[in-house]
């Protein structure tokens, strides 16, 4: 079987940035073994499987592990390849059939715009573990799967060094406030080893969580944010009742023919 195969960098316009992900573009749907072969063998962040539909596409993704509920890097690396590969028109919107619902995504001046769900944070206490590795937290959430801990600044986020095996277990995302003099209204880095992402470079159904998260401290419901992984990458991010507008850029590393 030969599958369409194209490497994204999203959240990014320069090569080499942003967060990796595979797209694969199929004429049938394969099992499931074979889909996680073949993030296994991409070895990305994700792998988005899209199979067209009536009124759009079938999305699933993958992370090296498992397959994931929902994922924004990889929804925005699927549009970015159906407008540029010609399979949608340059000014139709796309929609996805998801794990979590139908998701949908437009474009405008080179921004692609994704539609997400919003998640809830409910405040909560740290395990031991993680307590005393982030001792100088001053709150924490957990929304979905995932804690929320925010970290007195960006700059204390950007500086972290994790410590694998505490973190290990747990996904967890960290969070700040950018500088008085710095361009976003946060930062943020994002741990997932148990879905085979020691560091996620940028991630977009983390937002999903930050909007709210940061919707309710800094009382507005727009935001520029910045994800400070090594890779880095810009989100602008818009709270909009139970939904997430997450904004970002896409770019084109390699394209072939994955076979098997």
């Amino acid at each position: 079987m030969e599958i369409r195969f194209f490497q994204v960098d999203a959240f990014t316009r320069q090569p080499f940035k942003g967060n990796q992900a595979g797209v694969c573009l199929l004429e049938q749907m394969p099992g499931d073994e074979v889909l996680k072969s073949i993030a296994a063998e991409n070895n990305l962040a994700e792998t988005a499987f899209l199979l067209p539909v009536e009124n759009g596409y079938h999305l699933r993704w993958f992370s090296p592990k498992v397959e994931m509920k929902l994922c924004g890097h990889a929804t925005l690396a699927s549009a970015h390849v159906l407008w540029e590969t010609g399979l949608v028109a340059p000014d139709a919107t796309i929609s996805f059939t998801t794990l979590s619902g139908v998701l949908t995504a437009s474009r405008e001046n080179g921004w692609i715009t994704l539609n997400f769900p919003a998640r809830n944070c409910d405040r909560v206490a740290l395990p031991d573990d993680l307590r005393r590795l982030f001792a100088n937290a001053i709150d924490v959430a957990f929304s979905v799967d995932r804690y929320i801990i925010e970290l007195p600044t960006g700059a204390a986020v950007a500086d972290f060094v994790p410590d694998r095996n505490i973190l290990a277990p747990y996904l967890v995302v960290l969070t700040g406030k950018d500088s008085a003099e710095g361009p976003y209204d946060f930062i943020s880095r994002y741990f997932a080893t148990p879905v085979g992402v020691d560091e996620d470079p940028v991630t977009g159904s983390a937002h999903c969580s930050l909007a709210t998260y940061w919707a309710a401290r800094l009382h507005k419901n727009e935001f520029l944010a910045y994800q400070g992984s090594p890779r880095g990458g810009e989100l602008k991010v818009i709270l909009e009742g139970d939904r997430v507008l997450l904004k970002g850029e896409a770019v084109t590393v390699i394209e072939g023919l994955f076979r098997f």
